[in-house]
């Protein structure tokens, strides 16, 4: 509906309205109660009533979608749980057996003090890049059938960028910590917080701040976002986080995490993982079946370390999408059928620098 053919009253009562709608904190309603009555007076002067209507309008429809009260169900299901990880990651049991231990005690906490929120633990998944640190955070999320919230930290310069703006800036917005909220619609997911070592140099200690406030489970019940200025409670959140190293975090907030150490993969364990996870993936995505490309057992070292030592598996995992990808095109051009790679085409289909 158009504003400009409300009136003052009708614009008020459509705001009120919405509020009437959703189900928030009762202290939160007589603070929007308040907002209305300071739009009421307002209304004496039209200009300066629209101005502020506009600003309040937006500041409500963000107060609305916060999900003060909806959460999804945990799964808490061991073998659920171990059937997934095994499927998502090959080896790294030291690590899956943590995340085990840690979902049983999310179980008995959840059965034997139902009413009682869960302290979890926050995990810090340390490794070099591709040593699945982001794979295995959201793997908590689907074990436990919580929404998962990923927000990146590489570069990040400015701690509004986590906790908002104040409302009486024109272009203000919640942090992203509300609107990973917002945008996965309940008030327990699984909140992500990725590469947190790579903040800028000028805003670290800030940021560190704003983490030990969101990380700490006697002041995260109360996380006061400055564009709504009302506390969210996130002490149902599951938070957890990634970093290469620890040298750049502060003290305070390793306080609060648990570290997981990832390791580099071996040769023999890229093999696997390439036949048997990325691989099938790749044809997949590529649209291509297992009988369009076929690799020789003895050209996988060459794939696997084409251009040297990597501890992570993201390059190999870049390298057999690429290899899939030149596959289709030969085969769209009706070249051939099927392609075999071996050891007289392999650097046909590997980066040669």
């Amino acid at each position: 509906m158009d504003t400009n053919v409300l009136t003052t009253k009708e614009a008020i009562k459509r705001l009120s309205d919405k509020v009437s709608s959703v189900k928030i904190p009762e202290n939160l309603g007589i603070k929007l109660q308040e907002l209305f009555s300071q739009l009421e007076i307002n209304s004496q002067n039209e200009e300066t009533f629209w101005q502020n209507y506009q600003t309040v309008s937006k500041y409500i429809d963000w107060i609305i979608s916060v999900p003060w009260a909806n959460e999804t169900k945990d799964i808490l299901d061991l073998n659920y749980a171990k059937e997934k990880l095994n499927q998502e990651h090959f080896g790294l049991d030291s690590i899956k057996e943590r995340l085990l231990e840690y979902i049983s005690v999310l179980s008995l906490q959840k059965h034997r003090n139902p009413d009682e929120p869960i302290h979890a633990p926050v995990l810090l998944f340390v490794g070099l890049v591709g040593t699945g640190k982001t794979t295995m955070a959201k793997s908590i999320a689907q074990v436990l059938g919580r929404e998962l919230v990923r927000i990146p930290f590489g570069g990040l310069g400015d701690a509004h960028y986590l906790r908002g703006y104040s409302k009486t800036r024109p272009d203000a917005e919640p942090g992203q910590i509300i609107k990973g909220l917002v945008n996965c619609k309940s008030r327990n997911p699984v909140i992500l917080l990725d590469e947190i070592d790579r903040v800028a140099d000028d805003a670290l200690n800030t940021i560190m701040g704003v983490l030990v406030e969101i990380l700490d489970p006697e002041q995260n019940h109360h996380f006061v976002d400055h564009y709504l200025d009302y506390p969210v409670d996130l002490s149902q959140v599951i938070f957890c986080a990634t970093c290469n190293n620890t040298s750049r975090i502060a003290t305070a907030v390793m306080d609060r995490l648990e570290v997981i150490q990832m390791p580099s993969y071996t040769d023999e364990e890229k093999i696997v993982i390439a036949k048997d996870y990325l691989l099938p993936k790749a044809l997949k995505s590529a649209g291509l079946t297992s009988s369009d490309l076929q690799i020789s057992s003895d050209i996988w070292p060459q794939i696997v370390r084409p251009l040297g030592f990597d501890a992570g598996v993201r390059t190999l995992q870049r390298n057999i999408e690429s290899m899939c990808r030149k596959v289709a095109k030969i085969i769209l051009e009706g070249k051939t059928r099927q392609v075999i790679v071996d050891d007289s085409n392999v650097k046909t289909f590997l980066p040669q620098w």
